[in-house]
């Protein structure tokens, strides 16, 4: 049991990460005019600026954290980022005025960042065969945040517009003490790297990584990937509404559908399906799932079909953490933080880029005198987005490796 703290730490982690903006959705409108007066349409607008400043930071710090890690260790980069992630918390329940709130997405981004550290750490306790599965594990974790962060945010908004922030600074505040006395470190001499400033940024990540066997269309296939994918939090509430007749209260039952779904494929059914068919059969299928699920969805009339076809969809969840397997077990035992950064910037531009295409996409095609109406249009482009997916993984022939780079780029 206790060779599985660890683990158990980092799923966690990764729980609170993702239920820290699902925690605090609820009251964002509320808080934004409660501090910066307005309307709800300015509180919309500053909102969307506070989430870009979120994703951009991840975008821009993933690769350095990543490389920090890889050199200096995952524990004290994780224990380091859950401090400054519950002050963070402290000083936005404390906010008075826009800029602190604007502050705080900003070091939220950055200890967000962090994700990709939790994954190297994934990487560096599971044996090659093992890694799919245990990335499945974190990405479980992910949707049980997703489903639980908006419920208990608005449970807690009931006790005032800060107390959801107060709840997540204590929740990452016990995490840390937690960590702290079960965390063990696992980058040693052996696969410890310089420093490099030249890697520690999004380019100079790409630009090495993308150098390893086969890397270059798994990574741009990734960043296709978010962007289909995130086809659900973009439209998913407009979709619903104007296709199905659902208010906010059926929205939300069908996401937390979604989200266990996933959690309950990622979390338990992976390991099975893995050990019959393996990484890149897994792959294969799950990006077929997701697109047959974005034609489904597409096309779909009936709300009652789209809840229930809801579970199947979520089997299309076994190709990312099968995706990260293979890309982890291509990558030295030293490039498992910068892998797992550059990821975590990929995923950024993605959760950037995402929402425009398809918030116009949904537009384009449901305005007044549309050339063909089409609520569903956003999920037939993620369909088209997903089967480019396949392509580049068909194309893309990456090459297992073992050890550590010989030649580590001096420190920077």
């Amino acid at each position: 049991m206790t060779k599985n703290l660890p683990l158990t730490f980092i799923f966690i982690t990764v729980v609170i990460d993702a239920m820290g903006i699902g925690l605090i959705l609820p009251v964002m409108p509320d808080l934004i005019r409660e501090v910066n007066g307005g309307d709800l349409g300015q509180a919309a607008l500053w909102g969307g600026i506070l989430t870009t400043v979120y994703a951009v930071m991840q975008f821009g710090f993933g690769p350095l954290v990543g490389n920090l890690s890889d050199r200096f260790g995952r524990r004290p980069v994780l224990l380091t980022s859950l401090v400054v992630m519950a002050i963070d918390y402290v000083v936005m329940a404390l906010a008075g005025a826009i800029w602190l709130l604007f502050i705080g997405r900003i070091v939220g981004g950055v200890t967000a960042a962090t994700q990709s550290t939790a994954m190297a750490y994934v990487a560096d306790i599971s044996k090659p065969e093992e890694k799919a599965a245990n990335f499945g594990l974190i990405g479980a974790a992910f949707g049980v945040g997703f489903v639980f962060g908006p419920l208990i945010g608005g449970l807690l908004a009931s006790y005032g517009t800060r107390a959801p922030f107060y709840a997540a600074a204590v929740l990452a505040g016990a995490n840390f003490l937690f960590g702290y006395f079960v965390l063990p470190e696992t980058v040693t001499d052996r696969i410890r790297r310089p420093f490099s400033l030249a890697r520690a940024n999004p380019f100079g990540a790409f630009k090495h990584i993308g150098a390893l066997p086969g890397l270059r269309p798994m990574l741009v296939l990734m960043f296709f990937y978010g962007v289909a994918f995130f086809v659900y939090p973009a439209v998913w509430a407009y979709y619903g509404q104007i296709r199905f007749g659902w208010g906010p209260g059926m929205v939300g039952v069908s996401l937390a559908v979604y989200g266990i779904s996933i959690a309950v494929v990622q979390g338990v059914l992976i390991r099975p399906i893995l050990a019959r068919i393996g990484d890149r059969k897994a792959v294969i299928l799950g990006l077929i799932v997701e697109v047959a699920a974005f034609v489904f969805l597409g096309f779909v009339q009936a709300g009652w079909m789209a809840l229930a076809f809801t579970v199947v969809a979520a089997f299309g969840a076994i190709a990312g953490p099968a995706l990260q397997g293979i890309m982890s077990r291509t990558a030295q035992d030293n490039q498992q933080g910068e892998l797992q950064g550059i990821l975590t910037s990929i995923n950024a531009i993605a959760v950037i880029i995402a929402p425009l295409i398809m918030t116009q996409t949904f537009f384009f095609f449901t305005r007044e005198n549309a050339p063909i109406y089409s609520p569903g249009a956003p999920f037939l482009l993620s369909a088209v987005l997903t089967v480019v997916c396949i392509g580049l993984f068909l194309m893309a022939r990456p090459t297992a490796t073992q050890g550590v780079a010989t030649q580590p780029p001096p420190a920077a």
